[in-house]
């Protein structure tokens, strides 16, 4: 008897940023990771090639047990549309032009052997539409059967913002809105314009929004031209992204009275007005667009992906206020989560194989084990403490209550831009000073920005305005009480993440064992890193991150390090100590 020979397909997504790798066994997700978490580089860009690594090494296999790759995108159609709209705009896009082509030429138009190199395949390579890996990013990772699906980002290859309907093995797109019409890129030049980086800083404008007040509204519709469908139409003149190297232009700043705030300039009432008003339209702009998807598609349920449906705002929203009664939302939505969608695309529609599949929690990268962190800290001569596992929880869970800060290192890292409690800062979201402690001495961030809560799944309606599990930290609700203030935004929201004990055992157990020493289910839950750098990957990347802040104590597995038991000057022995204190 023959046995049937396992399907393995690795998803790549690269060169614009968050590149990532991701490999399906039989269709399931067994290990994806963005590159940076291994190269350090924040929103790195280059091929995966450390990525891919971990999830062959990962999966047990070599690359010539790979059925197919599939990249996330076609470069050839990008191409077409950079070519296009050089010309269009042509002279004012010289200088892009030039810029563009430098690295079109030499590495993008060459994606195959830039693959076969890189990775020494020489199998089937498939090319995956952006949105359309968007969309099977969300649509065949969710536990729908048939549902509508919605994608919206700043650009693929000539989409925007696409809608169309998963069905079975199937997936249509039905509609799609062109470039240089995008919402994506509207919040991207706001970006911009109010001081901030782009492709990484729209979150900082999405937690600024709730400090003002939509009083620039009226200025922002000028931009945009929106239908009654949710269709709509930028005005080009206030933008430069389509052919120059800014986002904006001196009409745009004429039109809100100023040129664009400097980085790192102190924010004022204004930003916070821009914002907010900012946010109101986009979120206009896709409750329109949700109704018409629900009207012309008839179904029930809706699938997001792309790089808007972050804006966990929204989505808060469209779950509360639309017409569909259930939402899933692909928890890697920006690029990273093209390596996913393009290979659940390949096995489901063009493989045709039958699929379950339902991607119930992101815990598929590298994990460590024990002998790995005892002999980091052996080998660094770090004072620590083995616990079991009663004593383990019982230890961090009186270290929150005596408002220590928390670095919590656990088994696999997290797919995606969130820490949902594998590679995660953690404290006691009762304080309110916590939220500029850790703002200001932990993260080195601005102090503006909120905090995420953590609550165990079955507590989540006592404590926020919401009756559905939010695990992926993708939805905003109204908080209910009164005694979270570290976690309670301006505008009484907070961006939840839901614990439940089946996807997060030990996560579920230390906030379980707070609550019975508390009485309060719900604790600070913010990403293990500093400002400027990728989430930490190894026990190395949490070593260096937790000595060279304020952090109390570090928890990797059972092991607990308490920095007051540190020794700098004993440290200077190790091999590790110039990396551990290396300035960024």
């Amino acid at each position: 008897m023959n046995e049937e020979k396992d399907i393995y397909i690795l998803g790549i997504s690269c060169f614009y940023h968050d590149s990532a790798a991701a490999l399906l066994k039989n269709g399931e997700i067994i290990a994806a990771a963005q590159e940076e978490r291994f190269t350090r580089i924040k929103h790195d860009d280059k091929f995966p090639t450390q990525a891919a690594a971990y999830c062959l090494s990962h999966a047990g296999i070599k690359v010539e047990d790979l059925q197919s790759i599939a990249y996330y995108e076609k470069p050839f159609v990008k191409f077409e549309r950079l070519l296009t709209t050089y010309i269009k705009t042509w002279p004012r896009s010289f200088v892009s032009f030039l810029k563009a082509m430098k690295v079109w030429l030499k590495q993008k138009l060459w994606i195959p052997s830039i693959i076969r190199k890189e990775l020494g395949f020489k199998g089937e390579i498939y090319y995956v539409e952006h949105h359309l890996s968007h969309a099977a990013s969300s649509f065949f990772a969710s536990p729908f059967k048939k549902a509508a699906v919605l994608t919206v980002d700043g650009v693929g290859e000539w989409a925007t913002v696409t809608y169309g309907i998963g069905d079975g093995s199937s997936l249509k797109i039905l509609k799609e809105i062109h470039f240089p019409h995008s919402l994506g890129l509207l919040y991207s030049a706001f970006t911009y314009y109010l001081g901030f980086k782009v492709n990484s800083g729209e979150y900082k404008v999405m937690g600024l929004a709730p400090y003002g007040e939509p009083k620039y509204t009226e200025q922002v519709r000028k931009l945009v031209d929106v239908k009654e469908d949710g269709s709509f139409h930028l005005n080009m003149k206030y933008f430069g992204y389509e052919y120059g190297l800014r986002m904006t232009n001196k009409k745009f700043d004429k039109l809100f009275g100023a040129p664009p705030r400097k980085p790192e300039t102190k924010l004022t009432q204004r930003e916070f007005d821009i914002a907010r008003s900012l946010q109101y339209v986009l979120e206009e702009i896709l409750l329109k667009t949700v109704e018409h998807i629900h009207k012309k598609t008839g179904e029930d349920k809706l699938c997001l992906a792309g790089g808007v449906s972050l804006n966990c705002v929204a989505n808060g929203r469209i779950l509360r206020e639309s017409s569909f009664k259930k939402l899933y939302i692909q928890p890697a939505s920006g690029d990273a989560g093209g390596a996913v969608g393009a290979a659940l695309f390949v096995y489901n529609t063009v493989l045709k194989e039958k699929n379950d599949y339902e991607m119930k929690d992101v815990y598929l990268g590298p994990d460590f084990s024990e002998n790995e962190i005892e002999k980091l800290l052996d080998g660094n001569k770090i004072k620590y403490k083995k616990y079991d596992e009663e004593s383990l929880f019982e230890t961090v869970a009186n270290y929150i209550d005596d408002q220590k800060v928390i670095g919590w290192f656990q088994g696999r890292m997290e797919y995606g831009p969130r820490a949902l409690g594998n590679r995660s800062i953690l404290a006691d979201a009762r304080n309110k000073e916590n939220w500029q402690r850790v703002n200001l001495k932990i993260k080195f961030r601005e102090s503006f920005r909120p905090f995420a809560p953590s609550v165990i799944e079955e507590d989540i309606s006592e404590y926020f305005d919401l009756d559905v599990p939010t695990p992926f930290m993708l939805l905003v609700a109204q908080v209910k009480k009164d005694n979270i203030p570290a976690v309670t935004h301006k505008d009484n929201s907070a961006r939840i993440q839901s614990v439940s004990k089946d996807e997060n055992y030990r996560y579920h157990k230390l906030i379980s064992t707070f609550k019975e020493k508390t009485g309060t289910s719900v604790v600070i839950n913010t990403s293990f890193n500093v400002r400027g750098e990728p989430i930490v990957c190894s026990p190395l990347d949490a070593l260096k991150c937790f000595l060279r802040t304020d952090m109390d104590i570090l928890v990797m597995g059972n092991y607990v390090v308490n920095k007051s038991d540190i020794n700098k000057e004993a440290l200077k022995d190790s091999i590790d100590y110039e990396q551990a204190f290396e300035k960024d």
